[in-house]
């Protein structure tokens, strides 16, 4: 798991050096790592607890959906605040 987190995390340190438009600072790369590796363990957890393939699989796909709209919010702000005024 650890593997795979850090092989994630290889593509926006090869993106920095072609690219500008990807910019990650340390807490960036932290953050990632901690939700990646989090979600993965999440997972294992799931896998060894729970003997129902049905109920493995939509736990896990929860899970990773609960990923990705942390990920989107931290990116883009996706389910934030409206602007004022507005």
């Amino acid at each position: 798991m650890a593997l795979t987190v850090a092989m994630i995390l290889l593509i926006p340190i090869i993106a920095m050096q072609f690219t500008d438009e990807v910019n990650w600072n340390r807490s960036d790369f932290i953050a990632a790592g901690v939700l990646l590796l989090g979600t993965c363990l999440m997972c294992e957890l799931v896998i060894r607890m729970v003997k129902n393939l049905k109920y493995r699989i939509a736990l896990c796909g929860a899970l990773v959906l609960i990923l990705i709209m942390i990920w989107l919010e931290f990116a883009v702000g996706v389910f934030g605040t409206p602007l004022a005024g507005s």
